[in-house]
C-alpha cells in the first residue's frame, strides 16, 4: 500500500513556516488594559511528513517573556478547512480554529457567544508576515486585539 502524501493545500502550509520576528501593537483590553508594544517570535516548521506545520510562539515587553504558546496547523480534506490546535500560558483549554485561504490571506476563527476569536495571517508581501487578532462578543462587532508585522530572521 502506498502511503498518503501531502496535497497542495498542506503544502501551503509551508508559507508559515521558519523564524519570523516582529513588532506588535497590543490593544487595550481586557487581558491587557493599556495596551502597548510587544516583540513577537516564532518558530514554525513543517512535520509528520508534511502533513502539519507545527509553531512555537512567545512575546517579550521590557526584556521579559510574558506570554508564550505552542500550536500545530493542518489541512482537513473532508470539510477542507484549515485548523491550527492552540495552547498558551493562560493555561486555557485547547482552542481550535478554523478557516481557509483567500490568495495568500489565511483566516481562521473559532468561538460563540460569549466569545469569537478570530486570527488572519497575511503573506502577500515576500519576506514579510501581517498579523491580527480580532474579537467580538456577539461575532458581528470585531475589536483589535493586536496587531503586527514580522520579518523572517
Amino acid at each position: 500500500m502506498e502511503m498518503p502524501r501531502p496535497s497542495n493545500e498542506h503544502r501551503r502550509l509551508e508559507m508559515l513556516a521558519g523564524d519570523w520576528e516582529g513588532n506588535e501593537r497590543m490593544y487595550p483590553s481586557q487581558w491587557d488594559p493599556t495596551g502597548g508594544i510587544a516583540v513577537g517570535r516564532t518558530k514554525s516548521r513543517m512535520a509528520l511528513g508534511g502533513f502539519a506545520l507545527i509553531t512555537d510562539y512567545e512575546q517579550e515587553r521590557d526584556g521579559t517573556v510574558t506570554f508564550s504558546g505552542h500550536g500545530f496547523y493542518t489541512y482537513d480534506a473532508k470539510t477542507k478547512l484549515y485548523s491550527l490546535c492552540w495552547l498558551d500560558s493562560t493555561g486555557s483549554p485547547p482552542e481550535v480554529f478554523r478557516g481557509d485561504f483567500t490568495g495568500d490571506v489565511l483566516m481562521l476563527s473559532h468561538g460563540a457567544p460569549p466569545m469569537h476569536v478570530r486570527l488572519t495571517w497575511d503573506l502577500t508581501q515576500p519576506g514579510c508576515m501581517a498579523s491580527k487578532m480580532e474579537m467580538s462578543e456577539d461575532g458581528v462587532a470585531w475589536n483589535k486585539l493586536f496587531d503586527a508585522e514580522y520579518r523572517r530572521t
